[in-house]
């Protein structure tokens, strides 16, 4: 018989520990694990990957791989004991107690079926009317708030965006009314303006469903916005749980305290300071733990550590696994502070001029201005960030300046003050070896076939030109820098995890001498403790190289931290260009205080957000005058929908392109701020 007090809570897990079976031997993955969910209350889970996190929430659902097992402990969800549910009670409670939204909502869809028949089928199961199942699907996208719902139900997968592919996501997942929605990582890789936006409907349909969550994700700020109590994960254990104000601004484990410290944070930058990271590796799966399992990786770590397991000190409503949980925050960082850097850079003459680049596309007959007029310069041993939604033109322009497309005729690109052709095959080897790129994924720069001494030797001697002890010597280097182990060197990108295979695409493409990097969301799917590595070292071999830098994030946090100049694009059009600092301080453009709006802080109050209307017009009939106009929430009347307003300099090296002048923008942004406040 079920106690009492467990019908009281949405979720328990008592004990919990699931092993994966690899080659006859079954490898902990979680170990002990407790932990309890509140009915109607949004409980985060975080942790680097590896931790567990994902595992939790399979084995919450009974979904577990083939080779996983639960070796011991209790599930339960509203009251019933899910280990014990025969096939058709757990079918039964997967159809009508619980949902999940996952990371990738494109491999949530089937992309061969519209998204209509997807989402009806879901209300069909109840044996209603094939109608009325239409009629309350149409309801559901509704209410994920879809405008036009009737159309997107004709639609597949792909012609969706990720945010509207995320919507259809999270519509099927609360087309049950569930009252357990399980999240794991429902907002990576998604413009700041849609994640904004994902996360206000997760909260207000919490509210009106009054359903319990768990919420898994890396992005500790966005747990900090969306959950009320935080649990940290490390190696399968519960380290530190308490509510999320108090575990965010007061961490009792020295790995909360590690993790919050990865992250740029309070307009932290570059020429000012380096992230602190986490050294060393997580325990792998099934690694023997005799003491506490963050021991190797913490600088307070002492003997007792390593020989005793820590229990769960309560510390009046609040855990931590640390025998010296008071000590926690005096943690040593394990990089140096403050950072000291010239400005020679702003001397010297541009490595890389454009002027007037123009990219057309021919789309059914219509043609599709993907850049638009965009000219810049970029300094040696400086970063131009690229900013703006999904389809604002950023992927386009990085392959441009690499030659992968070719620009319409008529603009000019320079390297180094010497014409650059459009086409890569008409540009010279040592142009050629000057600009390198490091993809969003990085499977598309990585041969799976191949060993990674194979892939990155090869680089070494086609880029760099070295053979034999030199080549080996800078192999190794290159393997340290980006926080990998020679060990890694016999194996293939396919054995590797995803960040794991982003290190070597990195580590390949800084194997010559490239004066330009462009970097293509190259931390998104990263944990924060490798994140930090990674810019670490992108600033490090710029300060070192002078080597220059196109970052391309939808993260503006990381944008700021390692960008000297932002561009701001929209439509491929440049709406704003400056300073970084000048960019994200303001005044700005209104679609840049909206997108800096749209981004959650840990160490910030919960602010007022300029909201955009609607998605980013298409490219291929764009909006009269100012392109913005249509979703701009300082519209001032009819000249921003006949006249499209010229790139005006606010500052000196800081220029706008709005109708509104620089002062009012100044004053309306600042009576924002005092809103805000």
């Amino acid at each position: 018989m079920t106690e009492p007090t467990i019908k009281e809570n949405a979720l328990e897990l008592h004990n919990l520990s699931v092993a994966y079976r690899v080659s006859r031997r079954n490898r902990a993955v979680l170990r002990d694990l407790s932990l309890t969910i509140r009915p109607g209350e949004a409980y985060g889970l975080v942790g680097e990957s590896g931790c567990g996190k994902s595992t939790v929430a399979l084995s919450v659902v009974r979904y577990l791989p083939r080779n996983g097992v639960i070796t011991v402990g209790e599930i339960f969800l509203g009251g019933q004991n899910v280990m014990k549910l025969d096939g058709e009670a757990l079918r039964r409670m997967r159809a009508e107690s619980v949902s999940m939204v996952y990371q990738d909502p494109g491999k949530a869809l089937n992309p061969s079926i519209r998204i209509g028949p997807q989402l009806t089928e879901i209300f069909e199961l109840r044996a209603i009317s094939r109608q009325m199942a239409s009629d309350q699907a149409i309801a559901m996208l509704s209410r994920v708030r879809i405008s036009d719902p009737v159309r997107v139900m004709q639609r597949y997968p792909h012609q969706l965006s990720g945010g509207m592919q995320q919507r259809v996501g999270i519509a099927m997942a609360l087309a049950n009314d569930p009252t357990m929605l399980i999240l794991d990582e429902p907002t990576t890789g998604l413009d700041a303006t849609v994640e904004a936006e994902v996360l206000d409907l997760i909260g207000r349909l919490r509210q009106e469903l009054s359903a319990s969550i768990l919420f898994i994700s890396h992005n500790l700020a966005v747990v900090s916005r969306m959950c009320d109590r935080v649990g940290v994960l490390y190696a399968g254990m519960l380290v530190e749980e308490g509510s999320t104000e108090e575990v965010f601004n007061n961490p009792r484990h020295p790995y909360t305290v590690a993790l919050l410290r990865c992250l740029p944070r309070g307009g932290q930058r570059k020429d000012q300071i380096r992230l602190d990271t986490i050294p060393g590796f997580l325990p792998p799966p099934g690694a023997t733990i005799n003491g506490c399992a963050f021991a190797d990786r913490c600088a307070l770590a002492d003997a007792r550590c390593h020989n005793e397991l820590p229990p769960l000190h309560d510390l009046g409503g609040r855990l931590s696994r640390c025998h010296y949980h008071e000590k926690a925050q005096s943690l040593p960082r394990t990089t140096p502070g403050n950072i000291s850097t010239s400005s020679a850079a702003a001397l010297l003459e541009p490595v890389l001029r454009i002027e007037g680049l123009n990219k057309t596309y021919a789309s059914h007959g219509h043609a599709l201005r993907a850049v638009n007029d965009v000219s810049l310069d970029l300094l040696p041993g400086q970063t131009l960030g690229l900013v703006g939604e999904s389809g604002s033109g950023k992927t386009t322009f990085a392959r441009l300046l690499l030659g992968l497309i070719p620009a319409d005729a008529g603009g000019t690109m320079q390297l180094e003050g010497k014409p650059l052709a459009p086409k890569l095959e008409s540009r010279t080897a040592d142009q050629v070896k000057a600009m390198q790129i490091v993809f969003q994924n990085p499977d598309s720069a990585l041969n799976r076939s191949h060993s990674i001494r194979h892939i990155m030797g090869r680089a070494l001697h086609t880029l760099a030109g070295l053979s034999g002890p030199a080549l080996r010597s800078r192999l190794v280097d290159l393997v340290h820098s980006v926080r990998l182990t020679e060990r890694h060197l016999s194996v293939k990108p396919r054995q590797l995890s995803g960040g794991l295979k982003q290190r070597v695409a990195i580590a390949r493409a800084f194997a010559g001498d490239p004066r330009i990097v462009v970097c293509d969301e190259p931390t998104s799917a990263l944990d924060v403790s490798v994140q930090a590595a990674i810019l670490n070292l992108l600033a490090d071999l710029q300060m070192k190289e002078s080597v220059s830098y196109i970052f391309i994030s939808h993260d503006l946090a990381v944008v700021r931290y390692l960008s000297d100049q932002i561009a701001v694009l929209y439509l491929g059009r440049i709406l704003e260009l400056g300073p970084s600092e000048r960019v994200f301080s303001g005044p700005h453009h209104p679609y840049t205080e909206a997108l800096l709006s749209a981004v959650p802080k840990l160490d910030e109050s919960e602010r007022v957000r300029v909201r955009l209307d609607g998605e980013i017009p298409s490219a291929i009939n764009p909006p009269s005058g100012c392109v913005f106009h249509t979703r701009c929430p300082r519209k001032i009347g009819a000249i921003c929908e006949v006249e499209e307003p010229p790139l005006f300099t606010a500052e000196p090296g800081h220029t706008i392109r709005c109708h509104i002048p620089y002062l009012e923008l100044a004053r309306l942004q600042n009576a924002q701020e005092e809103i805000n406040a």
